[in-house]
């Protein structure tokens, strides 16, 4: 709704002068230069740039504005059925020997307010038909040569009889005072009115019940007429010209227009009107969002009340003249329900477009950096440098992946994107906290409330890191973040710790661990590493998942200052709320090159588990701890779970994810099936070149299950396990505590430690030579597979295994640092 164009038409109708060049677009054309052409016009919406439409799109839009109506009328009329609900026992109760209110009390409350109701559900009920009737006529082969798009939908006739009835909102609004006056002193007098006047309900659309005061509903009809003017507008735009709703259209504009400058003027008391328990409106926080609720992203000034959403669109004003702000759209708190999600893959084509974005952006920093320390023109480096902020505003626009959902009990939905799911989480709990206080929501005059936010903002631009002044404490370079574990969880759950710094957007700014076992005290010992430029905090959630839902269970700040960091790991413990998590940092400034493409990680199937650990930097390699982790978070109790096998496809998909990206595989692995998840590690290692426990120790492993004496067998074949590499003998060991956890659910999963050893004992084990002993013996496949099956079942049957090491150990200072905040 075009709030602002309502207001200079309110301006005019008092002869207050209002210029025409008031508006200048966040977004200037310069932005669409050449220099910018990597991001098409197809995939980037420069907000509020016009964009001319072909008749029949026009069409389109004026459906759905008409079908927004159609819902709004629904919603009002509710609304209206709730306001009347007690007006019919208030009425029999005035008549007895102790009336509620008098007969003269109950007409002064509900004056004109089942007139108004008769006149919208006419309304409502023709439009409805004619919207189904269209409906029904664009569907049926039938009529496809009579119905020409949505030309024929005619409702011009409908707006022109509901505005004829403006009339009898002139006298609600002329005794709006008078039964304001008549709730709060009966509210005050009488213990009956007030329980009834407080705690009136309208049931939404999904069933869910509001709870409103008689107050708030008697302002609802001031509120629905100064939009009318708002809506016609709407329609009238998405009319064509030469449709024959078009006059009747501009008509009932006009007829509304010169309504609503009175209305204006008599609805100062409605701004008067205060929450539950004298609760005034203020403003609780502000800032520049991503607005994505019509599928395409826009920046959005975003303000939160004690009672309400209002999404703004902010226009920066020409020189000398006020910023703007016009209305986009506003949620009441009041039974609005919170989701996040984030959208870890984006569209190839838009990856690429960002990557490109972000290097031009690099490489024009650098010739601003090389500027400083040459002669060049003034002029050139403003461009610049505006050119630089342009780029940013795109990226802060159409680089976010966290999305926070808002659904309010009318309907009404909007998503809104944020690139750092720390700020996410900041919006997400300040909201929560304010719906979680059961406040009303007074319906706000939407010119005034708008119009205010240039006054009552906080904050006045996006933070661009463009616009300020570089900063020699930031930091430059490599920031590496091992994350090891966490303690202090109110009860067990699967973690994930997640890791955000700020500075240029040149490179990926966010990055996460694996999501834990199901634990008290989740362990992760794993490296994140971020390319940084103009980095000065890190900031740290730690995250919890049950049944698809996230939960942030604390989070904090920690400033990056160059002096306190090293090129060695130091280790210390940050405290998240009631969670702590120990992590070690460290920092190698050097010179950063332009960000090339997405960097290809080495493949890690049929790779040496050698190297595979050594490009991690780990004991056991990533794939086999988040596999085997996955299963025991959902997989325990799966019958057959590593007998039976997932698809093909599926498997292929996964582990051509873990080949090229980690981070995608294991996003990837969360929604995966969990026998495709358990099919994958069996694959990794079965397409290792060399068997996890080196072919030479098959023979003394042999030997070995010749001894008798169960002690005496287990600790010879442990002492041979001891001779493999610290790799091998670490993830074996880890394996091996994973199956005996997994065993532990035999009489669920039904698979015993035999079982296990049947289905990984071929792919841990393997002869030097495949049938051939190194005395030159033949061995029988069959034996052979005896061999592999009873050598790792052996291993199972041990209760005393040695705990595997998952990761080399970070060498720290001499002490480690606890820091609280």
């Amino acid at each position: 709704m075009d709030v602002y164009q309502e207001a200079l038409s309110y301006l005019e109708s008092h002869h207050v002068a209002a210029g025409g060049d008031i508006l200048e677009d966040v977004f200037h054309e310069e932005s669409v230069s050449c220099f910018l052409s990597p991001l098409s016009s197809e995939s980037i919406d420069f907000p509020d740039t016009p964009t001319p439409c072909t008749r029949e799109e026009m069409l389109e839009k004026r459906l759905v504005v008409l079908r927004g109506i159609l819902e709004s009328e629904e919603v009002y009329l509710r609304e209206l059925d709730a306001l009347l609900t007690p007006m019919k026992a208030l009425r029999a109760s005035a008549g007895t020997s102790q009336p509620v209110l008098s007969s003269q009390q109950v007409q002064t409350v509900f004056y004109q307010v089942p007139e108004l109701r008769d006149v919208h559900q006419s309304f409502f009920s023709g439009l409805k038909a004619r919207l189904g009737a269209h409906g029904q006529a664009e569907i049926s082969p039938a009529q496809e040569t009579v119905m020409c798009g949505n030309s024929e939908l005619e409702v011009g006739d409908l707006f022109l009889k509901m505005v004829n009835h403006l009339g009898l909102y002139g006298g609600f609004i002329e005794n709006y005072e008078k039964a304001v006056e008549v709730v709060r002193k009966c509210t005050q007098s009488n213990s009956c009115f007030r329980t009834l006047a407080e705690s009136m309900y309208i049931n939404g659309a999904d069933k869910a019940r509001t709870t409103y005061t008689l107050e708030a509903l008697l302002y609802k009809p001031l509120d629905r007429v100064t939009k009318t003017t708002l809506v016609l507008r709407d329609l009238l735009k998405t009319t064509p010209v030469e449709h024959k709703d078009h006059a009747a259209l501009q008509e009932a504009l006009r007829l509304s227009q010169s309504f609503l400058s009175g209305v204006n003027e008599s609805s100062q008391s409605k701004r008067e009107v205060t929450l539950t328990h004298g609760m005034r409106r203020q403003l609780m926080r502000d800032g520049f969002v991503v607005d994505v609720s019509e599928g395409v992203p826009s920046l959005r000034h975003l303000f939160l009340y004690t009672d309400l959403l209002l999404c703004t669109r902010f226009k920066h004003a020409a020189r000398g003249k006020q910023d703007q702000y016009r209305f986009s759209w506003y949620l009441p708190l009041a039974g609005l329900r919170l989701r996040w999600v984030t959208d870890h893959e984006r569209p190839p084509d838009t990856t690429v477009r960002l990557h490109t974005l972000r290097t031009k952006m690099f490489l024009l920093r650098q010739q601003l950096q090389q500027n400083a320390k040459s002669t060049r023109g003034l002029t050139w480096t403003a461009r610049s440098r505006k050119k630089l902020e342009q780029m940013e505003l795109l990226l802060l626009t159409h680089s976010p992946v966290n999305r926070l959902d808002l659904h309010s009990p009318s309907g009404k939905s909007h998503t809104l994107s944020f690139s750092s799911l720390y700020e996410l989480e900041e919006w997400r709990d300040t909201i929560h906290k304010l719906t979680t206080e059961n406040i009303e929501t007074i319906p706000p005059d939407l010119l005034t409330l708008t119009s205010a936010c240039v006054k009552l903002r906080m904050t006045q631009q996006p933070h661009l890191h463009s616009s300020g002044a570089e900063d020699e404490k930031s930091l430059c370079g490599t920031v590496a973040v091992a994350i090891h574990s966490a303690s202090g969880l109110q009860e067990a759950a699967c973690v994930y710790v997640c890791v955000e710094v700020d500075g240029y957007e040149f490179y990926d700014k966010q990055a996460q661990t694996h999501t834990s076992v199901c634990s008290l005290n989740p362990h992760w010992d794993q490296e994140l590493s971020f390319q940084v430029d103009g980095a000065q905090k890190m900031m740290v959630l730690c995250v919890s998942q049950s049944d698809g839902q996230d939960t942030v269970l604390g989070k904090t700040t920690v400033q990056l200052e160059s002096k306190s960091l090293s090129s060695r790991w130091r280790r210390q413990t940050l405290q998240l709320g009631q969670v702590e998590v120990t992590l070690s940092l460290k920092y190698c400034p050097h010179q950063l090159e332009a960000p090339g493409s997405p960097i290809q990680q080495p493949p890690i199937f049929c790779v040496p588990i050698e190297t595979v650990a050594q490009q991690e930097g780990v004991l056991v390699p990533h794939v086999v701890r988040c596999c085997a982790e996955e299963v025991e978070r959902r997989g325990m109790d799966e019958v057959g779970i590593y007998r039976i096998s997932g698809s093909t496809t599926d498997i292929s998909s996964l582990k051509a994810a873990f080949n090229s990206n980690l981070r995608e595989a294991v996003t990837r692995m969360r929604c995966a099936e969990v026998n495709t998840v358990s099919g994958v590690l069996k694959l990794y290692f079965r397409e290792l070149p060399e068997p996890l426990v080196p072919a030479d120790l098959f023979q003394g492993l042999a030997n070995a299950l010749d001894i008798q004496d169960m002690n005496s067998r287990l600790a010879a074949m442990l002492s041979l396990l001891e001779t493999t590499p610290d790799v091998n003998r670490n993830t074996f060991l880890y394996l091996l505590h994973h199956l005996q956890r997994v065993a532990q659910r035999q009489d669920v999963n039904k698979m015993t430690l035999l079982n296990l050893a049947t289905v990984f004992g071929p792919s841990l084990l393997r002869p030097p030579v495949a049938g051939v002993e190194h005395n030159g013996a033949t061995v029988d496949i069959s034996q052979e597979v005896v061999i592999q099956v009873q050598v790792v079942y052996s291993y199972l049957q041990s209760n005393n295994l040695p705990e595997a090491q998952t990761s080399a150990p970070y060498n720290a200072d001499a002490e480690d640092e606890t820091t609280h905040l």
